[in-house]
């Protein structure tokens, strides 16, 4: 294992990468930040000066100059793929942020770009790295539950406009850098998520996906989604439904999940003491204090720099590869084709 802390280079300095990858770098002493790159003048080197490292306006030039390990690529959806391979080329492993592409064929090629670089590909969908949802996974696979029958799980905050550094401004409200809404930026999340909890591959995927008030800063709807409930089946026959929102106006962030089982009931992030509430059909209870999950109101580590680093410097597989990022895609892609068609569509391979 190298003794020298893995040095990345930031692709993008927005909100995610000023509120949780270059903090979080930091905060790892096995990690440095040796580079950031942004098109917008200033930004790069504002972040510098907070975080450490050289600036560039244009993400090719850091890549070419800096001597980097690593590339952390937080820019719009439409970048990640063509930022991601042109990393790979140069030898670098890469975290991209979620959805790690806009289409199945981009998706396809970062993976083989990774594969022939045997550099690492890791997609920052952090929900299951939650120590909730790490515990929720160990105490199904202890088995007291039984098998799950049905879900339920949410995701609802205000949306990108309260959270990005450019406000209702935002790429994510621009269709040909976004592509995807909220299916991207959350619905991706949860899909992961249910893969992870359940184990096995969703096979069948259905819903309704539309947009009901973000608006454009002239007034005008935006031209991606801000609403989707997307109802999902196993390969085992578990079925559930996926709840994503940007118009939650509420004082709290909803994210949680429920998993009805044979022999109970399981509660993720919905009671406020503990992360994770087991109610069995005899009448025992268990509850697990496992910390809080980190959100736009909480920032607490999502452990993905952490969890990369780790992967890097003991050449060790991450758990959330390319494939992993793939299979999530593929989901909330058919997810929004089945709205489009008005029908319940089999997930393809």
């Amino acid at each position: 294992m190298s003794k020298k802390p893995t040095r990345y280079g930031f692709i993008g300095a927005g909100a995610i990468a000023q509120r949780r990858h270059l903090p979080e770098c930091v905060a790892n002493p096995d990690s440095v930040v040796a580079g950031i790159a942004d098109p917008v003048k200033g930004r790069a080197a504002e972040q510098a000066d907070r975080f450490g490292g050289n600036a560039w306006t244009q993400w090719e030039t850091m890549l070419d100059e800096a001597q980097l390990d690593a590339v952390v690529v937080a820019t719009p959806n439409a970048l990640h793929a063509p930022q991601t391979i042109a990393a790979l080329k140069r030898g670098l492993h890469v975290l991209v942020e979620k959805p790690m592409a806009t289409t199945r064929a981009d998706a396809k090629r970062m993976i083989a770009a990774a594969k022939k670089a045997r550099r690492h590909l890791m997609v920052g969908m952090n929900q299951r790295l939650m120590p909730a949802h790490i515990k929720a996974r160990e105490v199904l696979e202890r088995g007291t539950l039984g098998r799950v029958l049905s879900f339920e799980t949410s995701f609802k905050h205000g949306g990108p406009d309260g959270w990005s550094v450019d406000g209702a401004s935002s790429w994510f409200f621009k269709k040909k850098l976004a592509v995807l809404g909220v299916n991207g930026d959350l619905g991706i999340h949860k899909a992961d998520l249910m893969r992870y909890l359940l184990g096995e591959e969703f096979t069948h995927v259905g819903g309704q996906v539309t947009t009901r008030d973000k608006k454009l800063p002239d007034g005008r709807d935006i031209p991606v989604d801000d609403n989707a409930w997307l109802t999902l089946k196993t390969a085992s026959g578990a079925i559930g439904s996926i709840n994503i929102s940007w118009t939650n106006y509420g004082s709290y962030e909803a994210n949680g999940t429920t998993l009805l089982c044979e022999n109970g009931v399981m509660r993720i992030g919905e009671d406020p003491a503990f992360g994770v509430v087991v109610q069995l059909k005899d009448g025992q209870q268990e509850c697990y204090n496992v910390g809080a999950m980190a959100s736009n109101d909480v920032q607490v580590s999502s452990d993905v720099i952490d969890t990369f680093t780790t992967c890097i410097r003991e050449r060790r597989k991450p758990v959330i590869d390319g494939t992993e990022g793939y299979r999530a895609l593929n989901v909330i892609l058919t997810a929004v084709e089945a709205s489009k068609e008005g029908k319940t569509k089999r997930i393809p391979s």
